[in-house]
């Protein structure tokens, strides 16, 4: 990793409990394969940042979008990391991706169709390793859909617009919304305000 931490060398906020918990998240990945035969878990290296993918049939979707592709022209048009985890829902390991400790106001679009999704207004540290927002930018930026990938039941968090795999959300935020959304920078565009730069 480029800041020489270990993934589950957290920062000095974050909780025992928490530590606990994402080193067992960690764990349910790598033996999702045991838990789910019809996945294949690996890790692989893309660029020298490793990432974690969830290898099956992909992001199935029974909505309808307003951008459509093929899974032939999605994977023509984004990078194979990109590709891996909003095309395919994977997810990137903690501390691995570039936006989960970016501090610079702006606004963060979906990797694959450049919809806005989030704000840096409602981003916050939440020591997970990922970047976590406690709001979209608008409600019906992000869509939600049911995860029960790897043995477990979760609320999965998709673009709106193209039906992207950009992570999941929990009940476990802060306020005003008590909600996390802990989203993969591969799945993310982010687009600095202008007074910034």
């Amino acid at each position: 990793m480029k800041n020489g931490n270990k993934w589950w060398q957290m920062n000095a906020k974050t909780s025992v409990y928490e530590k606990v918990r994402l080193q067992m998240y960690a764990l349910i990945l790598m033996l999702s394969s045991l838990v789910s035969p019809s996945t294949e878990a690996k890790t692989m290296d893309i660029k020298g940042d490793s990432c974690f993918e969830i290898k099956g049939d992909g992001v199935n979707r029974s909505k309808s979008y307003t951008v459509k592709k093929t899974d032939e022209e999605w994977k023509k048009e984004l990078s194979p990391d990109v590709y891996q985890i909003a095309r395919k829902g994977g997810t990137e390991r903690p501390f691995t991706g570039k936006y989960w400790n970016n501090h610079d106001h702006g606004v963060y679009k979906c990797s694959s169709c450049g919809a806005t999704l989030f704000s840096s207004d409602t981003k916050f540290d939440s020591g997970t390793g990922w970047p976590s927002f406690y709001a979209p930018e608008k409600k019906e930026s992000v869509d939600t859909d049911t995860d029960t990938a790897m043995g477990m039941t979760r609320t999965e968090v998709v673009c709106n617009h193209c039906g992207a795999h950009l992570g999941h959300v929990f009940e476990d935020g802060p306020k005003p919304t008590g909600l996390r959304y802990c989203i993969n920078s591969a799945s993310l565009k982010f687009e600095q305000k202008k007074s910034d730069k």
